[in-house]
């Protein structure tokens, strides 16, 4: 996907255009101008620095607007509710999916797990998604120990795989369960 300009940036740039006119402005002897751009200016600027110091990337994805109107027409709500929420600028968030990750008890307070990239899976017609982590300071041996209940947190009838893909990275799929892994796993063949 293209990157977009995050509100955080427009707002910083509106604030440095109205501050630069305001002090154009008012060297020019242009009173009228120069006071209200400058005074809302300086301010609406600093609102948006402040913006941009706490701001949080949204997660690299593939995925189009045609699949993402399939998956909220046919697939789990709370599957697009969760490409939606990774794929958006965040504020005052350390990392993606944070509180879910503290629910799941794989969250460090010092080194926090970093979403990377968000891609959709779909298997005959049902949905589901992959996730690249840098676990940082969550070992990789604690995702496997919540692997049940990964599979189950995001939403119903998924099953979650964990891959380590390097020393520092793991990729989390949450697939959709098939008819053939419910039929293994009660014991028909």
């Amino acid at each position: 996907m293209k990157k977009q300009l995050s509100p955080a940036s427009l707002i910083s740039i509106a604030g440095g255009v109205l501050a630069v006119t305001g002090l154009i402005s008012y060297f020019n002897d242009a009173t009228n101008l120069s006071v209200p751009t400058f005074f809302y200016g300086v301010p609406i600027l600093l609102i948006g620095l402040a913006l941009k110091n706490s701001e949080l990337d949204p997660a690299n994805n593939s995925i189009s607007a045609s699949d993402i109107s399939k998956l909220k027409s046919k697939g789990p709500k709370e599957l697009a509710d969760l490409i939606a929420d990774v794929t958006r600028h965040r504020y005052g968030q350390r990392a993606h999916l944070e509180t879910s990750l503290q629910a799941l008890k794989l969250w460090n307070d010092a080194n926090p797990p970093k979403l990377k990239e968000i891609e959709l899976i779909e298997i005959a017609e049902n949905y589901g998604v992959s996730m690249k982590f840098d676990f940082c300071g969550v070992p990789l041996e604690k995702w496997e120990s919540q692997k049940d209940r990964l599979g189950r947190f995001f939403a119903k009838g998924l099953t979650a795989e964990i891959t380590s893909i390097s020393p520092k990275e793991l990729k989390l799929e949450l697939l959709p369960k098939t008819k053939t892994s419910e039929n293994k796993k009660d014991g028909i063949e």
